[in-house]
């Protein structure tokens, strides 16, 4: 009986991979990721983790090609007089560095594994407009794993962890 059903739970678990493979990446991708880690490889091959080594954060994909994505450093400074729009430079400069917001519009190439978001507005304004076009590195029901190529500045690529929200 227990090899029965040793048997059944690894037939269904093949199963259920196989049906996740069959869709298309776009139907992969969609629904809300939470943020796990961010890893950048300078050209030096030196690494860093911007968001510290426990972040916050969540990438939404919604079927109608927008997204929303949201990292957060580990530590980000409390503003000690409790009014966000009356921090101190350093405050300001520390929640800056920490954190990194944008929305807008996506693509997906299904050849090449890769998806294309178009900035609409970020907290770095720089990127307005602009596009990035990210690898698909993993994807399976609880796991994505992205790498953008070209971090801003020259700063080298930056794989991207995210756990499907539940």
């Amino acid at each position: 009986m227990k090899l029965v059903t040793v048997a059944a739970t690894a037939l269904a678990m093949l199963a259920s991979e196989a049906s996740a493979q069959s869709k298309g990446l776009k139907d992969r991708l969609l629904g809300a990721w939470h943020f796990v880690i961010a890893e950048v490889t300078a050209p030096d091959g030196q690494k860093s983790f911007p968001f510290g080594p426990k972040p916050r954060g969540i990438l939404i994909f919604t079927p109608e090609g927008d997204f929303a994505q949201i990292h957060i450093a580990s530590e980000v400074p409390k503003i000690a007089s409790g009014n966000r729009l009356a921090a101190t430079p350093e405050e300001y400069a520390g929640i800056m560095r920490g954190t990194i917001a944008q929305f807008g519009t996506y693509t997906v190439d299904e050849e090449k594994q890769t998806f294309t978001m178009k900035f609409t507005a970020s907290t770095f304004p720089n990127w307005e407009g602009t596009l990035q076009t990210r690898s698909v590195d993993k994807l399976t029901d609880d796991e994505f794993i992205n790498t953008n190529p070209q971090v801003g500045a020259g700063r080298g690529s930056a794989y991207n962890l995210y756990r499907r929200a539940r």
